[in-house]
């Protein structure tokens, strides 16, 4: 196609990536070298506009039928930006930002850089594992939570199930499947395999439920999931209901003989987990606790006698009185408990003890012997009673996690806006909900996240699919970006193979077998394509890989099928993570828009030196024609296929295309995804 034809518009290109920002991130007073893309032979005048300043932009380089402008500013604090650019002789004037070209500068979203905001280099691309430990695998059965071992809460017994593959019940918080961390250990040769780089643990502190939302002991690894020291007393008699009574749970996770030994034990784990170049995201329950916590200490566990302090619940003396909104004493006292669960007593981070206990907390898992490598927070934006609150915590978290260990990741569970804290001084990044999960079920099957509900306006529709994806992108910084969690499934919402189905339910209402009903593995190969080529670190739910279905919690909870894996769709898995690993373009490439039309989408992903292009169907065969001289390949250049999806399978065989009048063209199936890269790239 001649250039004439073309949209000069088109053309234009700049992002915050290495090869259009340098550096990327950058220190106070640092100088950033500034660059965009533009139509080469064609006189055009363009300015970077950096907060209140005009910095004029030169031509640096020319290839194909792009040249380079750039120019140099030093940045000392957080600054918005976008770039002027006008076309004399064409009679165009327009604007560049984080959402593509405006017409005027009050609709262009500038970029945003703010000095001092490093994310870890490690957690870019990242491909990322997560685990519901209990659920994973069985290591060590000496450890198991037996049945009646304690009462939980509101009378439910401890039970441990006997049968591995037996399914979730609707109440579940008190079963045990006796999955652990030998477990995880032992499988560490299978999660190298697949291609996992990071595991994300759901929470792995003392608890008495198998979720561990509501922590008991922050200081200390469940030996339910590690190693039991030392055991000592009878095991409660069946339907005995009082903890005081329930020695053999007292002795494991109160015993500090016990508790230091299952410590000792994790260390050693991150050690192998470190030495094959792995590494761990531990999740911090911050906003809330336990009500069997030892700071409360309703439940009545720990004995003065053993060395510890009074909980707020047994004394209006005890030191931890504080941490928690208490109303009332004695008989008549009551406590705030989030969402007003009285078993998860909400914390006050208006008390500094608490504000100081926490921030020890983090910098602990930091440290040696242990070196976890980031946090993931639970329910971040809830935490304290106040925005300035929150906001203060964070920043004071951030800061001294970073003292501790300055490549440690702070990603956040979010639901909503996240801007406030991401900027640059409280969290990197965030569980990408409303940049990913959501937008990609919408649009492949039409299904709330929960699977509560079925929208047929939202399946298929490209425009919505787009529109949500890039707000959301372009209000990331860059780092955030290429940090965010982007998931599927996970242990709060349905599976997404179940959400294939397109069945409206959760498990109290539809029964278990009604989740494997009608699911449609070939949708579930095209969200796959769009995690591993999407913008972002690609985070798989533990087994989503081996064809696991479940509606939301409990089912999305079972255990991981071992012996009855669906090993075609791990081969699947463990391929798309093979390429995604081995592209520059695809773990921190700028990424573009190419195409959309009813059902189907397509995308670049490119650095100078590798361009990747990929294209998801998701309704009948149909030809398609997608405009690559936009990513800078030329007239002849060969594309490969690295990824071929159809409706019964998948083809890593290579099949080639090559771009004729600025644009290839090949042929989809129903339901399927592509990804090509040029020939030349190695």
């Amino acid at each position: 196609m001649d250039q004439e034809k073309r949209d000069l518009r088109d053309y234009l290109y700049t992002d915050g990536t290495e090869d259009y920002r340098i550096p990327m991130e950058c220190h106070a007073g640092e100088t950033v070298e500034f660059r965009i893309r533009a139509p080469k032979g064609v006189r055009a005048e363009i300015a970077l506009l950096l907060g209140t300043h005009e910095l004029p932009m030169s031509p640096v380089r020319s290839e194909g039928c792009f040249s380079w402008y750039s120019c140099k500013a030093e940045v000392w604090v957080k600054t918005s930006y976008i770039f002027r650019i006008s076309f004399p002789k064409n009679g165009i004037l327009c604007y560049y930002g984080c959402l593509g070209v405006a017409e005027t500068a009050d609709q262009c979203s500038p970029f945003t850089l703010s000095p001092g905001f490093f994310t870890p280099e490690w957690a870019r691309g990242a491909v990322i594992y997560q685990i519901y430990v209990d659920r994973f695998c069985n290591g060590d059965p000496s450890n198991d939570v037996l049945t009646d071992e304690y009462a939980y809460i509101n009378g439910f017994h401890a039970e441990h199930v006997e049968d591995w593959y037996s399914l979730p019940a609707t109440l579940d918080v008190h079963r045990f499947y006796g999955g652990d961390l030998a477990g995880v250990r032992k499988k560490l040769d299978y999660l190298q395999e697949l291609g996992v780089e990071v595991i994300y643990f759901n929470p792995i502190f003392v608890s008495p439920s198998n979720h561990k939302y509501d922590s008991q002991d922050y200081q200390h690894i469940d030996p339910h999931l590690t190693v039991i020291a030392r055991d000592g007393g009878e095991l409660l008699e069946k339907g005995e209901a009082e903890n005081r009574k329930a020695t053999r749970y007292i002795n494991r996770v109160t015993n500090l003989v016990n508790l230091e030994a299952s410590n000792a034990w994790f260390a050693d784990f991150m050690k192998e987990v470190h030495s094959r170049g792995m590494r761990v995201i531990l999740d911090g329950v911050f906003n809330h606790c336990g009500s069997f916590n030892r700071w409360m200490d309703r439940e009545y566990l720990y004995q003065p006698e053993d060395g510890y302090a009074p909980g707020a619940w047994r004394s209006p003396d005890s030191p931890y009185r504080d941490y928690f909104y208490f109303q009332g004493e004695g008989a008549d006292q009551s406590y705030e408990g989030w969402w007003n669960f009285d078993t998860l007593p909400k914390l006050n981070y208006d008390s500094e003890s608490l504000v100081q206990e926490i921030l020890g907390i983090g910098k602990l898992w930091l440290k040696e012997p242990y070196q976890v490598d980031g946090w993931r927070l639970d329910v971040a934006a809830d935490l304290g009673h106040s925005p300035e609150t929150n906001h203060a915590f964070w920043k004071r978290f951030r800061q001294a996690v970073r003292e501790e260990n300055p490549e440690a990741l702070i990603l956040a569970e979010h639901y909503g806006d996240p801007i406030p804290w991401l900027q640059g001084d409280e969290w990197d990044s965030i569980m990408n909900y409303d940049g990913f999960m959501e937008p990609v079920t919408y649009f492949l099957t039409g299904m709330e996240k929960h699977s509560d509900r079925y929208d047929p306006d939202l399946i298929n529709d490209s425009d919505a699919f787009f529109a949500a994806m890039h707000w959301n992108l372009g209000r990331l910084q860059t780092g955030s970006a290429l940090t965010a969690m982007n998931e599927l499934s996970n242990h709060d919402h349905s599976r997404f193979l179940t959400r294939t189905n397109r069945k409206v339910g959760r498990l109290g209402g539809m029964g278990s077998e009604a989740a494997s009903e009608g699911v449609r593995k070939s949708v579930l190969r095209e969200a796959v394509v769009i995690q591993m080529t999407w913008p972002g670190a690609p985070t798989l739910y533990y087994g989503d890989e081996a064809g696991l279905c479940g509606f939301t919690d409990p089912d999305n909870r079972r255990t991981y099928p071992w012996g009855r894996e669906d090993h075609e769709l791990i081969d699947f898995h463990q391929y798309l993570i093979r390429l995604h690993k081995k592209s520059e373009a695809l773990r921190k490439g700028s990424y573009m828009p190419l195409g959309r039309e009813y059902g189907l989408i397509a995308y670049g992903r490119f650095t100078d030196r590798e361009k990747v292009v990929v294209a998801v169907n998701n309704i009948g065969p149909r030809t398609v024609e997608i405009p690559v001289w936009r990513l800078g390949v030329r007239d002849g250049d060969e594309l490969e296929s690295l990824m071929i999806t159809q409706e019964n399978g998948y083809n890593v065989g290579t099949l080639r295309v090559k771009a004729e009048n600025g644009k290839v063209s090949f042929r989809m199936g129903e339901h399927s995804a592509v990804v090509y890269r040029t020939v030349h790239d190695t």
